[in-house]
């Protein structure tokens, strides 16, 4: 009879890691929110980092190594980030297809859009962009030249930060963007310690579902919001770098949020990092299972379990790569706007804006204002939209050993990764969003449609596209597991 034995989800491969600072300059453009009365960041809260994990199977060639760039970032516009990624594999040699940009979504970095470059601070966009894309190609070569043998032990933890944010304001019956006390919300944190085969600790990862939007249109700080203060308690504890890796939180915020207090942004990270902590004291020495050992006489007979290093099955189950990419062609909404539309839209709340000004509206002047920002941004979006009648959404779904990961761009609900954890319980899954970008925007439910939520006002794509994109992956997970 076989000894009975335990081992967490685990993952054999080649890892190498490095971490770079990447704040902009006091003084850059800052205004995020259209609400906001600020144009300059005033100084620093927080500063942004870059981590990059450089991770390749453990002993086949193939697949080529895969550069996880985790980024203190909301996100780039696809033409600042396409720049970036052209530039990076100018710059390193390496395909511009084996980056993947992880953003954090924090909404206190600054909008790094280059077509607001005349506006006051804009001036510093360009030269930001330029030092960010010689760090990024930097940390990506050091962490390809520090690459060797590792393993990932992960944990699955709880931390309830996160809230349900389309909430009935109860005098006038909109649905706002806001803490739905009333709803439930995913609190599952997946967590992932990497080591060398010595035991040596080189990173951890975390993988959590929430806005980083404690910090809103009165801040004024350059700030990587919660996960910067979530990183400080789990390095602090670990001495090794943390990446953050945002998952399915397109209908998710912290509780307390959209104020201009960075002390309330570094509790609700300390929340969430003390969460991280307590997963990982769950787990054992690196790369080692539990092995029953057998039965001792005391007071009563107890069971007796010691850690031992992996069996050769083990090793082979935990050394398995595999990668799928799947294109699912998701339908535009029959009521897209043309771009003339949205810019007689934006025409006419201008108007409003300066009606406001002269009156001395200063409420009215600030939701005009808004407004205008939202036009300005729904212009960008469909600037650079693919012709035709479908979007090209990619899904990239790996197996790393024990462990799926799945990263998809755009803001998809948290539905998207709870059904794929619901229909594969015994798997522990990864889920990477707004992974290179969000050029598809929102993808609410059918569920939370026609309710005039402000994640459907600037949705690009149909409803029953998030159902569509979220069987795709379930398919693809199961392949990857078949196979």
């Amino acid at each position: 009879m076989p000894v009975p034995s335990v081992r967490p989800p685990q993952t054999l491969c080649q890892a190498g890691v490095a971490r770079g600072d990447i704040t902009p300059p006091v003084g850059i453009y800052h205004r995020m929110w259209g609400a906001a009365r600020h144009d300059r960041a005033t100084g620093v809260h927080r500063p942004l980092t870059a981590t990059v994990a450089c991770l390749a199977p453990y002993e086949a060639a193939t697949p080529a190594p895969w550069y996880l760039l985790a980024l203190d970032h909301c996100l780039l516009w696809h033409g600042e980030q396409s720049r970036l990624l052209a530039e990076l594999e100018q710059r390193t040699g390496i395909p511009a297809g084996q980056f993947l940009l992880a953003y954090s979504h924090t909404h206190s970095a600054g909008l790094m859009d280059l077509s607001r470059s005349h506006l006051p601070g804009g001036e510093l966009i360009a030269p930001y962009l330029d030092q960010l894309t010689r760090t990024l190609a930097e940390l990506v070569l050091k962490a390809r030249d520090s690459l060797a043998p590792a393993v990932i032990d992960h944990a699955v933890g709880r931390c309830d930060l996160a809230a349900e944010r389309d909430f009935t304001d109860p005098e006038t019956g909109q649905i706002v963007c806001g803490y739905h006390p009333g709803a439930a919300a995913d609190d599952t944190v997946v967590v992932g310690r990497i080591s060398r085969l010595t035991g040596e600790p080189i990173a951890t990862f975390v993988n959590y579902a929430c806005h980083p939007t404690t910090l809103a249109w009165e801040n004024t700080l350059i700030s990587p919001d919660y996960p910067g203060a979530m990183r400080d308690v789990v390095e602090g504890a670990t001495k090794v770098p943390c990446l953050f890796f945002q998952g399915a939180s397109g209908d998710l915020g912290p509780r307390e949020g959209f104020v201009g207090d960075p002390a309330v942004a570094d509790r609700n990270g300390r929340q969430l990092g003390h969460a991280v902590l307590a997963a990982l004291e769950g787990l054992g020495p690196a790369g080692q299972r539990q092995v029953y050992r057998g039965p001792v006489v005391s007071g009563a007979t107890l069971g007796v379990w010691d850690w031992q290093p992996l069996d050769q099955e083990g090793e082979a189950a935990a050394s398995r790569c595999d990668v799928l990419t799947e294109c699912v062609p998701l339908l535009y909404r029959t009521e897209l706007p043309t771009a003339a539309e949205v810019r007689s839209a934006r025409a006419d709340w201008l108007q409003r804006e300066l009606t406001a000004q002269r009156a001395g509206d200063a409420v009215a002047e600030r939701d005009a204002h808004a407004m205008v920002e939202r036009m300005d941004r729904q212009l960008t979006r469909l600037a650079v939209l693919p012709e035709g009648r479908t979007y090209p959404l990619s899904i990239l779904a790996w197996r790393w050993g024990d462990v799926i990961w799945v990263a998809i761009e755009g803001e998809p609900y948290q539905s998207f990764q709870q059904t794929l954890r619901n229909r594969y319980p015994q798997t522990t899954i990864v889920v990477i969003t707004l992974a290179n970008g969000a050029r598809c925007s929102y993808l609410p439910p059918i569920s939370a449609w026609g309710r005039g939520i402000y994640q459907e006002s600037i949705a690009l794509l149909a409803p029953g596209c998030l159902e569509q994109m979220t069987e795709a992956a379930v398919r693809a997970i199961g392949r990857l597991l078949a196979r």
